[in-house]
């Protein structure tokens, strides 16, 4: 049987005769990578090292060319295991967004829609869109304009400076008609005083008169050249709105173009597939990453997808935590809709996070009274019920004590952390803990086993937070929105290759010490077993170790501590 000559079927280099095909598709939000797509993404980074037909600052090296020619930007890149139409096993390739400013690379798979391909209906709309933007431009530079607003706004500072002088005056000049009057009480007659008082009064509106008269003059200026501003923003405001239309028209054409075979062949577009997002429109960037570009390649040619995987290649992007060769599962924000779609048809392996891997754990009690009680959660089971998954933290306290009051939680670890939790059992405990993690008099150390020696013995590390919109929950380091973070931490052990951490947060946010060990701004080494920000092991090894507050009404101050079970540095981590 002739072999592929598809110019994006990959032959494996190595024989891969030992290697067994997967039963199952990959489920691409939360994956191992296969045998075999290690393989592939070996070659392909093997390629990318000795390649020489296009040239992308992937951050990797330290020329004085590469630092001054360009921006170093990594890229995510996929390989598809497939079996082509004539049986053979190989894979396909894939980088998202552009590479070396091209969307076209051999031996890649193209894009599902090439909007850049010369002539298209998108550089053809795009066109009166870019006349307006020079238009507007234009307008907004015009020295005209820039000379009106200079003489509204000179305009409007003196007038505020003249009524504001009339009008002191105008006090003065009230205190000394308050002093005229009090003496002519005195020294006047009546009819004298009479005389005064019209007279003064009649000086007390002159003045007004004189003051509204000041505002009037300005009045009239300032609205003559605030009519000459408008007449500018006006045309502005056209033709911006003729803009939005455009881009609105230009924008709905383009996601139509965006179409995504299933396995099935069923076809659905990018406006079919977010019409349920926040304004129904896609993320920036849909449909771009490598993983759509790969199942769409496969389908239209006839190649049978098999397994997937992604990997990041190049430096650390400055807010997400990526690691150079390390694989990473698909965004949820951008690829959630449309890979739900193109993989009906294929057999998926299961999502692992709609499983229960700790319902066999137990949750110990290590200290109740009527008040309160401490236990240590176990790896893998939620604080909080989940909409797949009920059993937690919550379900398993409210069996365990059933005449308490209250929402029970005072505050939550994640799913994958181990360690200490204060229950509240009482209405009053709840509200007078809460008070203290919101004061953060509560003091928390946690412990880690991280992958790498640091530098120093202890530091603090000051990263702000927020929440990845296109691929939650993960998080980013954001100097512009996050929320101020703040870790301070000791080494505790270390061995050639791994370091145990002593962790101590001082506030509270999300991933907080998983982010700030893992990015590079931080320790740069990501907690053993971290699926989120590293490489997965068996659990993530990270422990709430030591718990201190005051009672909530004893106000005894109580310190509780509980041993991870990976306090050792020669344990295997990877078992």
């Amino acid at each position: 049987m002739a072999g592929s000559k598809d110019p994006c079927f990959i032959q494996f280099k190595q024989s891969i005769k030992a290697i067994s095909l997967p039963n199952k598709f990959t489920f691409p939000f939360y994956y191992q990578p296969h045998p075999l797509c290690q393989v592939a993404a070996n070659e392909l980074q093997s390629y990318l090292l000795t390649q020489n037909d296009w040239q992308h600052n992937f951050g990797l090296t330290t020329t004085a060319s590469e630092r001054t020619s360009s921006i170093a930007i990594g890229k995510m890149f996929g390989v598809l295991l497939v079996r082509s139409p004539q049986g053979e096993i190989g894979y396909l390739a894939a980088f998202s967004g552009k590479l070396a400013e091209q969307n076209i690379l051999p031996p890649f798979v193209p894009p599902v829609f090439d909007m850049l391909t010369r002539d298209s209906y998108f550089q053809q709309q795009s066109k009166p869109i870019n006349q307006i933007n020079v238009q507007i431009e234009q307008l907004q530079q015009d020295p005209q304009a820039i000379q009106i607003q200079a003489e509204l706004e000179q305009a409007k500072s003196q007038s505020a400076t003249q009524i504001k002088a009339l009008q002191q005056q105008g006090v003065e000049a009230k205190k000394q008609r308050k002093a005229q009057r009090a003496a002519g009480q005195n020294q006047l007659s009546t009819a004298d005083f009479t005389k005064l008082s019209i007279e003064l009064s009649r000086q007390s509106v002159q003045f007004k008169q004189k003051i509204q008269q000041l505002k009037e003059r300005w009045q009239t200026t300032i609205s003559l050249l605030e009519e000459q501003q408008q007449s500018f923003e006006q045309q502005i405001t056209t033709l911006k709105q003729q803009r939005r239309q455009l881009s609105n028209a230009l924008q709905r054409y383009l996601f139509s173009q965006y179409r995504f075979l299933n396995a099935k062949l069923e076809t659905q577009d990018l406006n079919d597939l977010f019409q349920d997002a926040p304004d129904q429109l896609p993320p920036a960037g849909a449909g771009e990453c490598a993983a759509p570009k790969l199942l769409q390649y496969a389908y239209t040619h006839g190649f049978t997808p098999l397994a997937m995987a992604e990997f990041w290649w190049g430096a650390a992007p400055k807010s997400d935590v990526k690691k150079h060769k390390n694989f990473y599962p698909a965004c949820h924000g951008k690829c959630r809709p449309i890979l739900g779609h193109m993989l009906q048809g294929l057999v998926v392996d299961d999502d692992p996070l709609q499983q229960n891997n700790a319902e066999t754990l137990a949750l110990p009690v290590i200290y109740q009274d009527a008040h309160i009680a401490i236990v240590n959660k176990p790896p893998e089971l939620l604080s909080v019920a989940g909409k797949a998954i009920t059993d937690s933290v919550q379900t398993r306290v409210a069996k365990m004590f059933p005449d308490a009051t209250g929402p029970l939680i005072v505050h939550r670890l994640d799913m994958s952390t181990s360690g200490l939790m204060v229950i509240a059992l009482t209405k009053d405990a709840n509200k007078h803990l809460q008070q203290q993690f919101i004061r953060r008099t509560v003091q928390k150390q946690y412990i880690a086993l991280v992958d790498g020696v640091p530098s120093t013995t202890e530091g603090v590390i000051q990263l702000p937070l927020r929440v990845d919109l296109d691929d939650r929950p993960r998080q980013l380091v954001c100097e512009q929105h996050g929320k101020p973070a703040e870790t301070y931490w000791r080494l505790n052990q270390q061995s050639h290759d791994q370091s145990l951490l002593d962790l101590f947060p001082k506030t509270g946010r999300t991933h907080q010490l998983r982010v700030h060990c893992a990015h590079h701004l931080g320790l740069g080494m990501a907690i053993i077993g971290d699926d989120l920000y590293g490489t997965a092991a068996k659990r993530l090894h990270l422990h709430a170790k030591v718990l201190t507050f005051a009672h909530p009404h004893t106000q005894e101050m109580m310190r509780f501590e509980a041993a991870a079970d990976f306090e050792s540095l020669s344990m295997n981590t990877n078992d």
